[in-house]
């Protein structure tokens, strides 16, 4: 008997497709077999993983393989993908890369960040509800139109606080931007819910447009960034003698250029990338070009996905055992407390201290590494739990060097030579790299186990984030174990 593919999206027809197979749907149903996860040919068995990895072996037959995987796709919907991708953390990114110009017409001044951090995590209600909602009650949430509403929460938030990010307003007496806290509620439940909606949604789609879904994940926090540098934040200033005491003392005063345009319009720059991130889904859930590149799947209430044999067709796929699924689900869950909850919190004080040409080149190199390491993904692929776990090790090498340097802010090691400076500016970008890379391997593996996995991932995900970013909150608040560099003259 056939299986059809099940678009629960917005006004999706059924199409058909072959024969499924079960596959585990929660984290009690995983696998007892103890077999390695091995997602290459049979012919490929006796090679070593890393030289799997690193797409050794006959050149010739490397070339007609990349290019069958090239021609094996189609571009539109990698690009629909992409913008699709954007939607998720644009607000919330950019709202952290404008915090220099924030600060300066808030009265919470620099303790804005720490007030909008929670913000951030009230967010977190919107994955809780949605993920309450597709577990328990009788009647589950149709997922096209609920990311049709999530969009456009995320874009009128943008809009809105083009408008009234300076709007303030007495809270116990004492004046808040309680317009902005309140958007950035909304902008964070756009991003939050995406973890546990949007990346769902993909996994009917074949393997390969993952992929790409992750470059705009990316670029969500790219994009934001080339903004502001245009918009001239940044820039380190000049030093001007502003005075000379009566005693022959010099006193200087560090004068920044004017930014090139306002907050307003930064936000609405914002605004403009959302809409292109809906109509980019919009077209993804309705045109059949798209539609023509769903995975062999049946999609079930609740987000739950059985992939047929023939998806994938050309790498082999096995279960993994109850031990393995647990194992990754806690790693993505461990690298995004790092990753999503203390790296951005942590930056300043690990690469401030050697320059402010340090601090700008890390934060900016690290985030094009994001987008970059997800493009690699496209050619460089990889889903071997070994290779899965020697990347976490090296990413946890790297996040051990950068919290170092952050605990012995301002004086950390070598912070008054060049070498100091390459070190830090070539570890941010290495270890966000290697970080993205590692959750890109980890959420195909995931993918390709059916059921609820990248529902799981999103949860674990978002919980992980929540968990770092309280407790980086009050580890920069509440103790001395980070203290910020001097940038003035």
């Amino acid at each position: 008997m056939s299986k059809f593919h099940k678009n629960r999206g917005a006004g999706g027809p059924m199409t058909p497709a072959g024969p499924v197979y079960g596959v585990i749907s929660t984290l009690d149903d995983a696998a007892q077999n103890t077999a390695g996860f091995a997602r290459f040919p049979s012919l490929e068995a006796k090679k070593s993983e890393l030289r799997l990895f690193l797409n050794w072996g006959n050149p010739k037959k490397n070339r007609e393989m990349g290019s069958e995987k090239l021609r094996n796709r189609s571009w539109i919907v990698d690009v629909l993908a992409i913008f699709f991708g954007i939607g998720t953390w644009l607000g919330v990114n950019g709202t952290f890369i404008q915090l220099p110009l924030l600060v300066d017409e808030a009265p919470e001044g620099w303790s804005l960040p720490s007030y909008l951090s929670v913000m951030v995590q009230i967010g977190n209600l919107g994955p809780l509800l949605y993920t309450a909602i597709q577990k328990y009650s009788p009647k589950k949430l149709n997922d096209g139109w609920t990311i049709h509403g999530v969009l456009l929460v995320g874009a009128i938030s943008c809009l809105l606080t083009a408008f009234f990010y300076n709007r303030t307003a007495p809270v116990a007496g004492t004046d808040h931007s309680l317009a902005l806290f309140v958007l950035t509620c909304f902008t964070a439940l756009n991003a939050c819910t995406s973890s546990v909606l949007f990346m769902p949604y993909m996994g009917r789609f074949k393997e390969q447009y993952m992929v790409t879904y992750f470059i705009g994940e990316g670029l969500s926090g790219l994009l934001p960034s080339v903004t502001a540098l245009i918009q001239g934040i940044g820039e380190s200033g000049d030093c001007v003698l502003v005075n000379v005491t009566e005693t022959g003392q010099e006193i200087y005063e560090l004068q920044k250029t004017p930014p090139r345009f306002d907050t307003r319009v930064f936000y609405l720059i914002l605004f403009a990338l959302m809409v292109f991130a809906y109509v980019g889904y919009t077209l993804l859930n309705s045109l059949p070009v798209a539609r023509r590149e769903y995975a062999q799947v049946t999609v079930s209430e609740g987000n739950k996905y059985v992939y047929g044999e023939a998806d994938n067709h050309e790498i082999k796929t096995e279960k993994l055992s109850k031990g393995q699924y647990t194992y990754l689900l806690l790693l993505i869950g461990v690298i995004s407390l790092f990753s999503n909850g203390m790296f951005g919190s942590i930056q300043s004080y690990s690469s401030a201290p050697y320059g402010s040409q340090a601090y700008h080149l890390s934060a900016t190199l690290s985030v094009i590494a994001n987008p970059m390491a997800c493009f690699l993904a496209m050619f460089l692929h990889f889903t071997s739990l070994r290779i899965i776990t020697v990347l976490s090790i090296l990413a946890g090498v790297l996040t051990s060097y950068v919290f170092t340097t952050a605990a012995l802010s301002p004086l950390p090691p070598l912070h008054d030579k060049t070498m100091g400076a390459v070190l830090v500016v070539t570890a941010w970008t290495l270890l966000v790299g290697i970080v993205s890379y590692t959750k890109l391997g980890i959420t195909t593996v995931m993918r390709a186990q059916g059921g609820q996995s990248l529902v799981w991932v999103g949860a674990i995900t978002q919980l992980g984030s929540a968990i770092g970013a309280v407790a980086i909150f009050f580890a920069i608040n509440y103790s001395d174990l980070f203290k910020a560099a001097e940038t003035g003259c």
